[in-house]
């Protein structure tokens, strides 16, 4: 070779020669990955801020944001009527559904499988044409990977292709497995249309299925999550992190969703509804007030009430013991329940005294408000074990430590959930924690690493209780980057009338968003190049009906909270924003309300989107453009190092 070779590099061309025995082998592998470096970049889905609107989001996922709209129409143009591409669309995206009304509506059903065959066989060619075949061959169902392998691939030995490939599809509907091939066929579209999710933060709370959309995320064959709070709170109860567990059960009885705890995830709440019945009866709840959704059994309001307003008292104790316990969290204006005056019926807020709309708090002892009652620790205690033991919940949280953190970068662009904390001068914000000081990526750094103690560490319990506390920082804090307002007004919204203490003050990074020197800034704190780059952003919804784009900073920073979760829509006027990011550029999809499954089906009604460009790519992008390519170009001169190696005789091939 041309340079000296030292003994590791030497090793791991040893080790790489075991995949690549001979010179024929590594040279075929070179022309591959080549090959794969001149392709059309994948197309990459954002989504954020779900909360729990599994329905709609699974639509979502499988319509890729018009996605697929877009490869029918680029393939059959005039060709096909409008109501004929919808019912294929509505086809692909719900096979088995729209195959039950089908078969049974169909007169001529025969005729209707080799059409509908014939027009699924062209996209899932259109699709795959931009991956390798090696790649599509791992992406195909098992039962029918060769069949559609001859169906997708073009065969120049073949002189009739038609009567060859009309052949294959007469052949599937005479064996009765048209039905079947539909459905793989449709499944595989899906697949390729989309070639890596994103989702930018909070896939919990409000909405009725979290546990849904994790088990669909689950399956997805390439995806990333970016924390958000909401995630994060989730996190911290599976840690068994009791005053995260309180803020989870809160959310669930204030949103009416607790069949997402009994049902979902199977926590017993038998203990909290004794422990209401025996301490909550007779006490005035009128202030916990429920936000349910239509499946909601109103016969339980009462009950769900009492809930509210005991899992709200134990909230705010829990909280002052770990305000008390740290400092250095800063959060000592949050300990409200020893500035109640029982009396008056006021409560003291930065020097000011309000009336108290509710001081009937059985469990609150004024000498020492902060400590549970026995059986309020009983109750925590029971729920505590449930949550740690819920094994649907560990292997979902699992999956988020394992797919997840607190930012990604992914080809050239930096994507987290909140915000980087910024002071009122606009420079990073410098926090203390546990004795040393972060700011910028180092805070977020730090935090994600404590997060990750708190859930897997085991030989250290002091680290581990630092942990689990910080992922309860992480959801409440100020300093919080996933946060980002000076407080969580919590108990201000339950028990005072003026509106001005309800309001949460965001963080000097959101009066910032257009300054291009504020976002290169942070560009290049995550170490990347501020003329190629973006900063994809969730967790703030973005008021469309008021005029406010989505599109900040001249396209430098997208923000993409746009009220996926029923609860923003009436602020946002919208049903969420996605971000498309393909070869040809980026695009932004905002979304009108989805009505439902069932109607997307039989009426075969697609979310109307308005989308727009963000950016044009002057060049299509390639698989050399990104993070994907870079690691190809590694490969490439370990390969080619190995070459040499063979042809100098430094390492021999192997028969």
């Amino acid at each position: 070779m041309n340079r000296q070779i030292d003994r590791t590099e030497l090793n791991y061309l040893k080790i790489l020669a075991e995949k690549y025995p001979t010179i024929a082998a590594a040279s075929t592998e070179i022309i591959n990955l080549q090959s794969i470096l001149n392709l059309p970049k994948g197309t990459e889905h954002f989504m954020t801020d779900i909360h729990g609107e599994y329905e709609q989001f699974n639509h979502v996922v499988k319509n890729g944001s018009g996605s697929v709209k877009r490869k029918i129409d680029e393939e059959f143009g005039n060709t096909l009527s409008v109501k004929d591409k919808k019912s294929l669309a509505t086809l692909i995206y719900y096979p088995e559904e729209k195959l039950y009304i089908v078969t049974r509506e169909e007169e001529n059903i025969e005729d209707w499988y080799k059409i509908t065959l014939h027009r699924l066989v062209q996209i899932t060619k259109r699709v795959a044409s931009k991956y390798t075949r090696s790649k599509v061959r791992k992406a195909l169902p098992g039962d029918f990977a060769y069949v559609i392998e001859e169906l997708i691939t073009e065969k120049a030995e073949v002189q009739d292709k038609e009567a060859y490939y009309n052949e294959i599809i007469h052949t599937i509907i005479r064996i009765g497995r048209a039905p079947d091939f539909i459905v793989a066929l449709s499944n595989l579209i899906q697949r390729l249309v989309i070639d890596h999710l994103h989702i930018v933060g909070d896939i919990f709370d409000r909405g009725p299925g979290p546990h849904i959309i994790m088990d669909t995320l689950r399956n997805y064959h390439s995806v990333d999550i970016q924390w958000g709070n909401h995630d994060v709170v989730w996190m911290g109860a599976a840690a068994g992190q009791l005053a995260c567990i309180a803020n989870v059960v809160r959310l669930s009885v204030r949103y009416g969703n607790l069949d997402t705890l009994e049902e979902g995830y199977g926590i017993n709440l038998i203990p909290l509804v004794t422990f209401c019945l025996d301490t909550y009866k007779d006490v005035d709840c009128e202030a916990f007030k429920i936000s349910y959704n239509r499946d909601y059994d109103i016969k339980y309001v009462e009950l769900d009430k009492m809930m509210h307003k005991a899992m709200s008292i134990i909230q705010f104790k829990l909280e002052g013991q770990l305000i008390k316990k740290y400092p250095d969290f800063e959060m000592q204006d949050r300990l409200l329940l020893d500035k109640i005056d029982y009396d008056k019926k006021t409560v003291l807020i930065d020097g000011r005294e309000y009336p108290m709309k509710d001081t009937d708090f059985p469990t609150v002892d004024p000498k020492d408000p902060y400590t549970l009652t026995e059986a309020e620790a009983d109750l925590m205690e029971r729920l505590q074990h449930a949550f740690v033991r819920s094994e649907k919940l560990q292997k979902h949280v699992r999956f988020m430590y394992s797919k997840g953190s607190m930012y990604k970068i992914f080809n050239s662009n930096l994507l987290y959930h909140g915000c980087v904390p910024l002071d009122e001068n606009g420079d990073f914000k410098k926090v203390m924690l546990f004795g040393k000081e972060y700011s910028g990526k180092s805070l977020y750094d730090v935090l994600e690493n404590y997060a990750r103690k708190g859930y897997y560490t085991t030989d250290n319990p002091q680290e581990r209780e630092k942990g689990k506390d910080i992922l309860w920082y992480i959801w409440t804090n100020a300093n919080s980057p996933v946060f980002g307002k000076d407080k969580m007004a919590t108990f201000e919204r339950y028990f005072v009338e003026d509106k001005s203490t309800h309001i949460e003050k965001k963080n000097k990074y959101y009066e910032l968003l257009n300054d291009e020197a504020t976002v290169n800034k942070i560009l290049k704190e995550f170490g990347l190049d501020e003329r190629f780059s973006h900063i994809v952003n969730g967790h703030v919804p973005v008021e469309q009906k008021k005029g406010e784009s989505p599109i900040k900073c001249g396209g430098k920073l997208l923000v993409i909270d746009g009220g996926f979760s029923k609860a923003y829509q009436n602020k946002t006027g919208i049903a969420g924003y996605t971000l498309v990011y393909n070869s040809h550029g980026m695009w932004i999809a905002a979304h009108e309300p989805f009505e439902s499954k069932e109607a997307a089906i039989l009426k075969e009604t697609d979310i109307i989107s308005d989308s727009f460009i963000v950016e044009s790519a002057s060049m299509r992008l390639r698989v050399a453009d990104t993070d994907t390519g870079y690691e190809i170009r590694e490969q490439i001169c370990q390969l080619e190092d190995l070459l040499r190696a063979y042809r100098e005789g430094i390492l021999v091939e192997k028969s």
